[in-house]
């Protein structure tokens, strides 16, 4: 156990700390340090988070563990509530030990976004910290990737100016290094950017693991759900939501965050966050998703998981004519959207016949609508007629409107043949009605134009009882003019001038984009037609087999040009920079590594031939 130890200010950064000590100790090398704190003299100190916390913590006594650590002196908490629970566990073994695959777990290497070079601070934190502990220290929340504001103080961070010589180095905040002015330059996106600031820092101040990628993302359907972006059949409206998170956020800003969406890329952030996927996603775009949803981390907190709009189930029979009313005996429940206001719509069916419907929004025992009655409660209806109650007193006991009641005393409920008398459906039967009446007014409206002018109710016969409409629409009529047929060879001429041309575009693009057929159909409008129709469209598709990439292909060509800017910059070319900057995992790369070698000593003979020429 260490005989004394510099103990880390509130949301200090360990490394901070360390820092502190060393300048405490009087120790002039960094090694020695190190030695004292990790029994090794070759730990790479690391301002984020660090390794061989089991030594440390045993170094420092029972007052830390390796968890409180982790949690409170460390910029871990920003990534971890985006990690799934099984990478959370795998974290607590790396930084036990020498934590080689811990940035590569975190995303930090492949998935980072607006990565900060250097240390920052706030002015005014600076100025408080000196005023109450009598030195500054490095706050980890001011040191998060895409952060530039203080969440305390509202004001742009500044880089520290004191940079990091070496590796193994431990840098300490002094005032006299500081700009502590009240002086900032005005930013067009401060009241957003503070805003997400907000939200960074409240990640930090979780219990460790309270969130996980799995719950995390229940949570985002819930709320997507509430916002009418997830079809009945449980997928998320992608088209919609990306318009609607664009529009959410001032012009440009996502460009300045480097999270700008494309909505024709398969794998923009907004898509895969939303998905179950192994792909990382930096958490500042969970904030922007989060913001966009008007929420903050204590809302999302409380915010229940998703169960789907209705529950898991069982449901309850709501059929007061049966013994089991209100019990949850009902298992599943069939949802769909209502075609004029587009809410969600539950229908459950009961073993006893009795069939009613809800919004997803309104309470378990109440009714929407009921669309059937069933036996049971047919048959109690006729005991309390035989026993002379009043039709009031029927309606109370039967859970229903007097008129109702009246209705089915009167026998004025309509079966059509199509019907079962146990299950009718009152609202099917109405609306055939209705569909009936406006063809005898209407008696020259084709099919088509009866589904306009018809649109609620002949979408939900259609659904129901598409039989029935076969039967009863007016014939179909044939059409009046024939199809023009296609110039095959004349529409293959023009694909092939434009996929060209669009070709030329993507390779030149500052980012590089694979270039693939649904990539090339998507952006010309003519994918139907590649996808169905590329027989008929030889030149093209002889063209599309000789530009579209495969996966090796696009990683090789990213990695070229990353060797090509370092040889016209003069640049050392280190493969383990290419793999980094091109993000390709490592099983992919040591695969295509004796290509690049090859291509590098092919270029650097190319460009000695020239300098020995000239």
């Amino acid at each position: 156990m260490l005989p004394f130890f510099t103990n880390p200010y509130p949301n200090e950064l360990l490394y901070s700390a360390i820092a502190r000590y060393h300048f405490y100790s009087g120790n002039l090398d960094c090694k020695d340090t190190l030695e004292e704190l990790f029994d090794s003299r070759c730990v790479i100190p690391s301002v984020e988070i660090g390794s061989y916390f089991s030594v440390l913590a045993e170094k420092l006594g029972s007052r830390y563990s390796v968890e409180s650590l982790l949690a409170n002196h460390t910029i871990y908490p920003y990534y971890a509530s985006f990690l799934s629970k099984a990478r959370q566990q795998q974290i607590l073994q790396d930084v036990l030990k020498g934590g080689q695959a811990l940035y590569t777990r975190l995303g930090i290497v492949a998935g980072s976004v607006c990565k900060k070079d250097g240390l920052y601070y706030c002015a005014e934190c600076a100025k408080v910290d000196h005023a109450q502990y009598g030195e500054p220290y490095i706050h980890r929340e001011h040191q998060l990737q895409g952060i530039n504001y203080c969440p305390h103080h509202e004001v742009p961070l500044r880089k520290y100016p004191i940079t990091m010589d070496s590796r193994i180095q431990y840098v300490r905040f002094e005032l006299k290094h500081m700009n502590l002015t009240a002086i900032y330059d005005v930013e067009p996106y401060k009241e957003i950017a503070v805003a997400i600031a907000k939200q960074a820092y409240q990640l930090l101040q979780l219990p460790l693991h309270e969130l996980s990628r799995e719950i995390i993302t229940s949570k985002y359907r819930v709320l997507l759900r509430e916002r009418n972006f997830i079809t009945a059949s449980n997928r998320v409206r992608q088209k919609e939501l990306y318009q609607a998170v664009s529009s959410h956020f001032p012009n440009g800003f996502l460009q300045c965050y480097e999270s700008e969406l494309n909505e024709v890329y398969e794998y923009n952030w907004l898509k895969v966050l939303l998905r179950n996927s192994k792909r990382h996603i930096h958490p500042l775009r969970h904030l922007f998703l989060q913001n966009f949803l008007q929420q903050d981390i204590k809302s999302l907190v409380i915010t229940s998981t998703d169960k789907g709009a209705f529950g898991a189930g069982p449901f309850p029979c709501l059929n007061k004519a049966a013994s089991h009313y209100k019990q949850f005996i009902i298992q599943n429940v069939d949802v769909t959207r209502d075609f004029k206001k587009k809410n969600l719509i539950g229908t459950f069916t009961c073993s006893c016949g009795f069939i009613y419907a809800r919004k997803h929004t309104t309470d378990i025992f109440k009714i929407g609508r009921v669309k059937a009655f069933g036996e049971i409660w047919l048959q109690k209806l006729n005991e309390f007629a035989n026993g002379n109650l009043s039709i009031q007193a029927m309606a109370r006991e039967l859970g229903v409107d007097s008129k109702t009641i009246k209705r089915y005393l009167n026998g004025n409920v309509e079966l059509n043949k199509y019907e079962d008398s146990k299950t009718v459906d009152e609202q099917l039967v109405w609306y055939k009605h209705e569909l009936l009446e406006g063809m005898k007014q209407l008696p020259n409206l084709s099919r088509t134009q009866l589904r306009r002018q018809f649109q609620k109710q002949y979408i939900y016969i259609y659904r129901h009882d598409n039989a029935w409409l076969a039967e009863n629409l007016p014939v179909k009529q044939q059409k009046q003019t024939p199809t023009k047929s296609v110039d095959w060879i004349k529409r293959d001429q023009q694909y092939v001038k434009q996929i060209k041309v669009l070709h030329n575009q993507l390779l030149t693009e500052e980012k590089p984009i694979r270039i693939t057929r649904s990539i090339i159909g998507n952006r010309l409008g003519i994918l139907a037609n590649l996808e169905r129709h590329l027989n008929k469209l030889q030149q093209t598709k002889q063209l599309l087999q000789e530009i579209t990439e495969s996966v090796r292909d696009f990683q090789l060509r990213r990695c070229y040009k990353i060797i090509d800017e370092s040889l016209e910059n003069n640049v050392p070319i280190l493969l383990w920079q290419v793999q980094r900057v091109a993000a390709i995992k490592s099983h992919h790369f040591h695969e295509i590594k004796p290509i690049l070698e090859t291509y590098i000593a092919m270029k650097q003979d190319v460009k000695n031939d020239e300098r020995t020429t000239s």
